[in-house]
C-alpha cells in the first residue's frame, strides 16, 4: 500500500490500475469509481490500522475490455504495471506507470472510433485573440488556429475533441466558454506561455523556428500547440515521431460555419433522436482513413474556385467510369487503418498480425497507382502521383514475418524459417522433441518390458516417467521417483532432465531472439512513417472521391457549376437527407431558388404550417456547401457564386438550465449572424420572432429583413421563411425583397400540402388544420375556427378605425390588417360540393363555421362602407 499510495500520490488526478499478479486492482475511492462503472464487486479488506479499505479488480487480460468503459466515462485512467519479472525479485515488485490513458490520449483500438478522429484539444484566451490545438495522437494529424471566440467554438463543434486542456489561471472563463459539454482538464499556468511552447515546438520538430509550418505569428496558438506535447509527455507518452509536422487551420480557405449552423444543418450529429445526418448520405467510404477525412471536408468546405474544381473534375470523370470504380473499390476494401498501424509503429505497440496488415494495406498502393496513372485525366494522375508502394518496407516485413503470426511476439512464431540460423537450430531442439522422447519411450519399453510405459511432462516435475502400478516392480533402480498416485508411480532419470534443461533453453533463447528480430524490423520500418502517412492521405482522398462519385450515380445528383459570381442558381432542388427517407413510392417535390445581390437578394417565404419550408430552407444551404465540398448536389441544375459564409436560425430549444428561453437563444443566434455578414454571405432565417408576443415579433423580423436588405457592403442571400403574412408588404417597399409562398390546395376541409415553391404571398397559415390532423379534440377545432374568426373580424374593425395610410411610412409601420373582401360565389361553390350523405358530424360543424364567416364578413362590410 506504501508503493500504491507513492504512485497515486504523483497522479492524483487519475483513476489508478495497480497490476498486482493476474489483477489490475482499484483502491479506496478509486474502487467505488471503478466498480460503479465497471459493474463489478465491490470488496472490503483490512488495512494495517486503518478498519478497512475498498477493492475492485478484474483480470489483466480483460484489460482491453474494461479500459475502454472507464474512459468514455471521462475517466483518466493510470496504468500501473510490474516492471520486472516476480521470479527473480525477493520482495515488492517494482512498479511504475507505463501509460496514462484520457479521453483525448489514447491508442487503444478499443477506445477509438474507427470512423472518427479523437481529438486532443487546448485552448488559450489571449487579450485580442484565442488559440486552439487539434492533435490526434492515433494518426499524428497536429492542427493549430486563432482567432475570436466564434470561430474557436466553431472549431470546436466540428471537430469535437474528447478532451481539452486548458489553463489554471483560466478556469472561470474556460468554464463559461465550454459550458460543461466537453471533458476538460485544467494545467499549471507556466505551460501557458509563449516562450515554453514555442521552445517546446522547435525542440519536438527539430527545427529553428516554426515559419515553415505557417504558425510563427499564431501566438496564442502556439501556447496552446505547446500545452498539448506537455501534456503527451505527462501522460508517458514519449514516442511521437509520428508526430511529425504541425498545419494551420486557415480561415480565410474554408467557408464560415458557426456553431448553429452546424447544429442546425445537422452536417455530422442528428438534433433529435432517431435523426439522420447528411455525412450518413455522403459516407460511403470504404477505408477508415477516408471516413475521417470526409467529416473534416462536411465540416471545412473548400472556398477555391480551383481546389473546387479540382475535386468537382474527379468525380465526374469517376462517376462515367463503373469499371474503374469497381476496381478501385475492391483494392481500398483490402486497404486497413494505414494512420493508425504507422502510428503504432511510431509508438512501438504493433503487435505482429498488425504489422502483416500494415503489409497487406501497402501491397494495394502500386495497382491503385498503376490504374491511375494510365488514365488520361490529368488531375487523377496527379492525385497518384505521390503514391509511394513503399516496396523495401514490404519485402523487410514479407521476409521476416510469418503470414499467420500469433498476436504478440513474446509468443513464439513470428519470424520466418531461414532468417537466423541459431533460431534455426534452437527451433530443431525445441520443436523436434517429441520424435526424440518418442524415441526413449520405445527404447524403455523394449528394455524393461513395461507395455504402459509413457512420458508426460508437467510444470511442477518436468517431464517423467510414468508407470502403473502393476509394472511397479519392472521399474530400474537407476529411477528416481518424485510422485505416487492412485493407480501409478511417476519418476524421472538423468536423461530426461538433461534433455528438458536443453528444451526449456532453447524455448527461452527462441522468445527472446524472435523478440529481437522484431524490435529490429519495427525500428526499419520507423524510417517509412513519412511515406506510409501521405500514402493514407491521398487514398483518403481517393476514397472520398469515390464515394461523392457513388452517391452522384446512386441519386442521381448533378455536376454543380461554382464561380466567382454572386448567384445561387438551383434548378429542381432537392434536401440530400429527406429524400433518403421518404416511404416507398413517394418522390420528393422539388424546387427552384434563385437569389442574387441585384434583384432578388431576400425571398420571404410564407406559407402553413408543415408545408415545407424548413426543409426548403435547409436544402438550400446543404446544396451551396455540398457544391463547395466538391461533391455533385441533388438538382437538376445548380449554378453556385462562391458562398464564404453561411448562417442559419433553424429551429431552437429552451436552455432553462443556463437561463436561457427559446426566445433568448433565438435572439442569441441572430445577433451573431447580423454581426458577421458577408457580401457573399448565405442567411437562412426560419419563423424569427415566434417566440414572443405577435407584435414585438413581426416588428423584429421587419427590422431584421429592413437591416439585411440596407447594408451597403454585404448583401447577404437570404431565405427568410415566416408565419407574419404581413411581412409580404416588404416587396413594395424594397426592391430586392421578393415574396414566394410553400402552396397547398384546399379540397373541400382538407389541405393538401403541395410543397411547391412559388412567387407571390400567402395569406393562410391553415393551423388549425394541422391540428384537427395531429388529433386534437373535436370541441377545441371547432372553438379554434371560432376564435379566429372573431379575431378576424376585429381585424377588419380595427383598420376602419386606424388606416394604414395615416402611420407614417418613414417608421416602416406594418400592414397589420389586411384582409380580401369574400364573395358570394364562394358559398354558391362550397354548397355545390358537399356530399351530405357521406359528410361527418365534426365536418359538417366546421364548414358551417366557414359559410358562417363568408356570409357575415361581407354583410359586415357592406354595412360599414354604406356609413
Amino acid at each position: 500500500m506504501k508503493q500504491y499510495n507513492a504512485i497515486k500520490a504523483k497522479h492524483p488526478g487519475a483513476l489508478l490500475l495497480f497490476r498486482v499478479g493476474d489483477f489490475y486492482e482499484t483502491f479506496g475511492e478509486d474502487a467505488i469509481v471503478a466498480s460503479k462503472i465497471l459493474e463489478i464487486v465491490l470488496t472490503k479488506r483490512a488495512n494495517g490500522a486503518a478498519s478497512h479499505i475498498e477493492l475492485a479488480g478484474f483480470p489483466h487480460h480483460a484489460l482491453d475490455t474494461y479500459l475502454p468503459r472507464l474512459v468514455r466515462a471521462g475517466q483518466r485512467v493510470a496504468i500501473c504495471d510490474q516492471l520486472e519479472d516476480p521470479k527473480g525479485v525477493k520482495g515488492i515488485v517494482k512498479r511504475g506507470v507505463t501509460e496514462l490513458v484520457t479521453p483525448g490520449v489514447s491508442l487503444n483500438d478499443n477506445v477509438l472510433s474507427v470512423k472518427r478522429n479523437n481529438y486532443l484539444a487546448s485552448v488559450c484566451f489571449g487579450k485580442d485573440y484565442t488559440g486552439i490545438a487539434f492533435l490526434d495522437i492515433s494518426t499524428g494529424e497536429f492542427l493549430c488556429a486563432q482567432g475570436d471566440t466564434s470561430y474557436i467554438e466553431k472549431l470546436i463543434q466540428g471537430f469535437k475533441p474528447s478532451e481539452i486542456l486548458y489553463c489554471r489561471q483560466q478556469s472561470e472563463q474556460c468554464k463559461t466558454f465550454l459550458k460543461d459539454e466537453y471533458n476538460i482538464f485544467r494545467l499549471e499556468d507556466w505551460v501557458f506561455t509563449h516562450d515554453y511552447g514555442y521552445e517546446k515546438l522547435i525542440k519536438h520538430f527539430a527545427t529553428n523556428s516554426l515559419k515553415g509550418f505557417g504558425i510563427e505569428n499564431l501566438q496564442e496558438g502556439i501556447i496552446a500547440a505547446g500545452a498539448i506535447l506537455y501534456y503527451l509527455e505527462a501522460t508517458e507518452h514519449h514516442q511521437v515521431s509520428h508526430v511529425s509536422a504541425i498545419s494551420r487551420i486557415e480561415e480565410d480557405r474554408y467557408v464560415w460555419l458557426d456553431k448553429f449552423t452546424i447544429r442546425n444543418l445537422e452536417l455530422l450529429y442528428p438534433q433529435h433522436e432517431g435523426g439522420v445526418p447528411l455525412i450518413s448520405i455522403l459516407d460511403k467510404c470504404i477505408t477508415p482513413m477516408g471516413a475521417r477525412m470526409l467529416k473534416k471536408w462536411v465540416v471545412l468546405p473548400l472556398k477555391n474556385k480551383k481546389a473546387i474544381d479540382f475535386r468537382l473534375k474527379i468525380v465526374s470523370y469517376l462517376k462515367e467510369k463503373d469499371a474503374l470504380r469497381e476496381r478501385l473499390l475492391d483494392f481500398l476494401s483490402q486497404v486497413g487503418d494505414l494512420e493508425r498501424l504507422i502510428s503504432k509503429v511510431a509508438t512501438g505497440r504493433i503487435n505482429p498480425r498488425e504489422t502483416v496488415q500494415l503489409k497487406n494495406s501497402l501491397l494495394q498502393v502500386k495497382p491503385i497507382k498503376d490504374l491511375l496513372m494510365a488514365c488520361e485525366h490529368a488531375e487523377i494522375r496527379h492525385l497518384a502521383g505521390v503514391l509511394d508502394a513503399c516496396q523495401n518496407l514490404i519485402d523487410q516485413i514479407s521476409t521476416y514475418i510469418k503470414d499467420q503470426p500469433p498476436l504478440q511476439a513474446h509468443q513464439g512464431g513470428v519470424i520466418q524459417d531461414g532468417i537466423h540460423e541459431e533460431l534455426d537450430e534452437l527451433r530443431k531442439l525445441a520443436y523436434s522433441g517429441k520424435d526424440f522422447l518418442l524415441q526413449i519411450q520405445k527404447r524403455e519399453i523394449e528394455k524393461t518390458g513395461i507395455s504402459s510405459l509413457k512420458i508426460a511432462y508437467n510444470k511442477v516435475f518436468g517431464y517423467y516417467l510414468e508407470v502403473s502400478n502393476a509394472h511397479k516392480d519392472k521399474v530400474p533402480t537407476e529411477w528416481i521417483r518424485k510422485q505416487t498416485l492412485v493407480n501409478a508411480e511417476r519418476y524421472i532419470t538423468e536423461e530426461l532432465k538433461v534433455y528438458e534443461e536443453k528444451i526449456l533453453n532453447a524455448e527461452e533463447q527462441i522468445f527472446k531472439i524472435e523478440h529481437q528480430l522484431y524490435q529490429d524490423l519495427v525500428a526499419f520500418s520507423t524510417e517509412y512513417v513519412g511515406a506510409v502517412q501521405k500514402n493514407a492521405i491521398q487514398l483518403a482522398k481517393i476514397d472520398c472521391l469515390l464515394s461523392f462519385a457513388e452517391i452522384a450515380e446512386a441519386n442521381n445528383y448533378c455536376q454543380p457549376e461554382v464561380d466567382e459570381s454572386h448567384v445561387l442558381d438551383i434548378k429542381s432542388g432537392r434536401h440530400a437527407v429527406i429524400e433518403k427517407q421518404l416511404p416507398p413510392g413517394e418522390s420528393y417535390v422539388p424546387n427552384d431558388i434563385l437569389l442574387d445581390n441585384e434583384s432578388q437578394q431576400i425571398l420571404v417565404i410564407t406559407g402553413p404550417n408543415m408545408a415545407g419550408k424548413s426543409a426548403l430552407l435547409r436544402q438550400t444551404a446543404l446544396i451551396a456547401l455540398m457544391a463547395q465540398m466538391g461533391s455533385f448536389v441533388p438538382a437538376k441544375s445548380a449554378h453556385v457564386g462562391l458562398v464564404d459564409k453561411i448562417f442559419t436560425r433553424v429551429g431552437a430549444s429552451d436552455n432553462l438550465s443556463r437561463g436561457e428561453s427559446t426566445f433568448m437563444v433565438e435572439m442569441i443566434e441572430t445577433a451573431s449572424i447580423l454581426n458577421n455578414l458577408s457580401d457573399r454571405s448565405l442567411v437562412l432565417m426560419d419563423e424569427i420572432g415566434r417566440g414572443t408576443s405577435t407584435y414585438d415579433g413581426i416588428s423584429i423580423a421587419w427590422s431584421i429583413v429592413e437591416y439585411l436588405h440596407n447594408q451597403p457592403q454585404s448583401r447577404a442571400k437570404t431565405l427568410f421563411a415566416t408565419h407574419y403574412h404581413e411581412l409580404n408588404q416588404l416587396e413594395e417597399d424594397f426592391p430586392r425583397v421578393k415574396n414566394f409562398n410553400v402552396s397547398v390546395k384546399e379540397a373541400g376541409n382538407k389541405v393538401i400540402f403541395l410543397r411547391k415553391l412559388k412567387p407571390g404571398g400567402s395569406e393562410h397559415s391553415f393551423g388549425i388544420h394541422v391540428a384537427q390532423m395531429a388529433g386534437m379534440p373535436n370541441q377545441v377545432v371547432i372553438r379554434s375556427s371560432e376564435i379566429l374568426q372573431y379575431l378576424e373580424k376585429d381585424k377588419l374593425r380595427s383598420k376602419r378605425k386606424k388606416p394604414l395610410n395615416d402611420i407614417s411610412k418613414v417608421n416602416y409601420q406594418l400592414n397589420l390588417f389586411e384582409a380580401k373582401d369574400p364573395h358570394y360565389e364562394q358559398v354558391k361553390k362550397a354548397l355545390q360540393s358537399l356530399d351530405i350523405n357521406t359528410i361527418s358530424p365534426v365536418e359538417a360543424l366546421l364548414k358551417l363555421n366557414e359559410l358562417q364567416k363568408l356570409l357575415v364578413d361581407p354583410i359586415e362590410e357592406k354595412s360599414a362602407s354604406s356609413q
